[in-house]
């Protein structure tokens, strides 16, 4: 199934330099011209460094509007994104180096846009119920600031929300009609989050969309709270144990990042507005098998090892994923096994691409030497004419 094609439209991702929405950013910027609002506490700009090579240089001015050429599309891309519709690229990427709270910088950031992927948050769930009023701040506070601004600029919002809204799920899989009761501070702020999204809906007749994203996956995730197959990937490459918390029987929906990124294109051009959208494969895999997984794609020896359990883990998750089916016309493409091997190629090509680069490197400084002592060798011969003119 395609994706749907979003071209020629003023577009602003918020969290634009984070995990999914970096990949947003990739897959809009060579048609539209998307505006990035991040304050990069947690995201990266080099997330971004496909945009231009001069990415992380002087055109990336604190809270100022700088402008690179778009990137590559990731519109029809599957896990290794190769998919892409083609070289027709004519938009733009600006970003804006700010934070979603101070509305000065998101009123800068969302002026005259069409539409609005919101994905800026503190996505931390241990940050969460530790520092509960600090979360607010960002995940709901800051986030109606948002939903105010989309008001101002009649601009539709694609919000994402989270699987954490059901709490411990009383059945499986899980729909959108399914009790909400949210198991930490991160989950009631998504909640709120969601119910307001579709109340600004309901009452201003503002476009909105959404997504509960299930456990999502794919390159860039990065960080302490970066998921479970980055951090099982990261210790499989060092041949570390693999750790997992409790008897590894827990279940989870995991959904590859270019999955995520077709879901919100899908609630971009959707009819369906002012709803809530699972975005899951409908499957599910205990953590233990997803070690065994990544040990073998890996090909590491790493033991697996088991440690306390988490305290307030959910036991099982998996999405019911045929409202966004039926009514977004969304499907999954990429398999776990599939998006797993994806990632282990892909680190063994930037592995090999930073050592080309290395390589590169000592080559071109060996030649800059040599350039230097023969240029040094021959300076003496091709001054005494000028000397000679200016005596």
């Amino acid at each position: 199934m395609t994706s749907p094609a979003i071209r020629d439209r003023t577009v602003l991702v918020t969290g634009g330099g984070g995990f999914i929405g970096s990949h947003l950013v990739e897959a809009l910027a060579p048609y539209n011209d998307v505006r990035v609002l991040d304050n990069f506490s947690t995201g990266s700009r080099d997330n971004l460094s496909f945009a231009s090579p001069s990415a992380t240089g002087s055109q990336w001015a604190e809270d100022t509007l700088a402008s690179t050429d778009g990137g590559t599309d990731d519109t029809e891309s599957d896990a290794d994104g190769t998919d892409g519709e083609g070289d027709d690229s004519n938009g733009s990427l600006t970003i804006v180096d700010g934070d979603i709270s101070d509305p000065m910088a998101l009123q800068r950031a969302a002026r005259g846009v069409d539409l609005i992927f919101h994905q800026a948050a503190l996505v931390s769930v241990t940050e969460s119920v530790d520092a509960p009023r600090r979360s607010n701040e960002t995940n709901l506070d800051a986030s109606l600031l948002v939903l105010d601004q989309a008001r101002q600029e009649d601009a539709r919002v694609v919000l994402a929300s989270s699987a954490a809204v059901y709490g411990h799920p009383d059945e499986l899989p899980v729909s959108e009609t399914a009790t909400t009761e949210p198991t930490s501070p991160y989950g009631i702020q998504k909640l709120a989050l969601d119910q307001y999204a579709r109340r600004y809906h309901d009452l201003y007749d503002l476009p909105t969309v959404a997504l509960r994203y299930f456990n999502a996956y794919g390159p860039r995730q990065q960080g302490p709270y970066s998921g479970v197959i980055s951090t099982f990937l990261e210790q499989a490459r060092a041949d570390e144990p693999i750790t997992i918390e409790g008897d590894g029987e827990q279940t989870r929906d995991f959904v590859h990042v270019s999955d995520v990124v077709r879901a919100n294109l899908h609630a971009a051009t959707t009819d369906a507005v002012g709803e809530a959208y699972n975005v899951g494969t409908g499957e599910r895999t205990s953590i233990r098998e997803l070690a065994e997984l990544i040990r073998d794609a890996v090909g590491s020896s790493s033991p697996i090892v088991h440690r306390e359990p988490r305290s307030g883990d959910i036991r099982h998750s998996r999405a019911d994923a045929s409202k966004a089916s039926r009514e977004l016309g969304f499907e999954t493409r990429v398999g776990l096994e599939s998006g797993i091997r994806s990632l282990v190629t892909a680190a063994g090509g930037e592995q090999a691409s930073s050592s080309s680069s290395t390589q590169q490197r000592e080559n071109q400084g060996r030649e800059r030497r040599q350039h230097q002592q023969q240029h040094q060798q021959e300076r003496p011969l091709a001054a005494r004419p000028d000397r000679q003119s200016q005596d």
